[in-house]
């Protein structure tokens, strides 16, 4: 399970022996939390970060009137709250989808590895860069994709995020999501979920058997929905290779 950790932050940054075994370092104690369960609520304070090593998690917001916004998927490999764990309380909810192996992560060990390993750091930091990037391109999906445009893409970003983590085996890989996540993730109703996934595989693009989900035309899934991977920044990937920018020297451990 420790591995889903040390592949992303690969696709991203080239990393040590040192680095690996420190990253391994951080996965000793796992615990496992059953599906749709909240590992930090909105307003409690965030004094650890959260890790899936496996499974699926989710960020999300309550509206007043009860109606739920998801805003991220986590997948294997992913940090729930990295960065929040300098606020005072949480502004959003994190819960999982389905059962999940989670490790909490002690802020003091996350500022010691930074410290200790500038490749790490900066692997990070592009785990914080391709957040932001994913979040971007949540909105415009919500926004300016028609529905069946929208589930299209989510199925592509889903199966390049879990294909970096080794989480897909010839095209499939894992979906535990309701039509009622999938509703409450595109803004849409549950009739138009069931009517578009029905739809996609009327088309002969996906097949859905057991919570299992396969692109059986990955070229036309994602010609149908334009997707372009490039918001990502994986490298070596079937999807294309992102060229590689040095990260500046300043701020690091013994720089001049």
């Amino acid at each position: 399970m420790q591995d889903a950790l040390i592949r992303k932050l690969e696709s991203f940054e080239e990393l040590t022996e040192a680095d690996r075994e420190a990253l391994s370092a951080l996965t000793l104690r796992i615990r496992k939390v059953p599906a749709r369960t909240d590992l930090i609520s909105e307003g409690d304070p965030p004094n650890s970060v959260h890790l899936i090593l496996d499974g699926y998690a989710c960020r999300y917001k309550v509206l007043p009137d009860g109606q739920r916004q998801i805003m991220a998927y986590l997948v294997p490999g992913d940090f729930c709250d990295l960065n929040v764990f300098i606020l005072d309380q949480m502004d959003h909810n994190i819960g999982t989808i389905s059962a999940c192996q989670v490790v909490d992560i002690p802020r003091q060990a996350i500022v010691e590895i930074t410290d200790d390993h500038p490749r790490v750091t900066q692997a990070l930091m592009w785990c914080a860069l391709v957040d932001e990037a994913v979040l971007r391109e949540w909105l415009v999906n919500v926004g300016g994709r028609p529905a069946n445009l929208r589930i299209a893409h989510l199925i592509c970003e889903l199966l390049l995020r879990l294909e970096a983590v080794g989480r897909v085996t010839g095209n499939s890989f894992s979906f535990p999501f309701t039509q009622i996540d999938i509703a409450d993730t595109m803004g849409l109703s549950n009739v138009h979920v069931h009517r578009t996934l029905r739809d996609l595989r009327s088309l002969g693009l996906i097949a859905l058997k057991r919570r299992t989900l396969t692109i059986l035309d990955v070229p036309r899934l994602k010609a149908l929905c334009g997707y372009n991977p490039n918001y990502l920044h994986l490298k070596n990937t079937r999807w294309g290779a992102r060229r590689r920018i040095p990260w500046p020297s300043v701020g690091r451990r013994g720089s001049g």
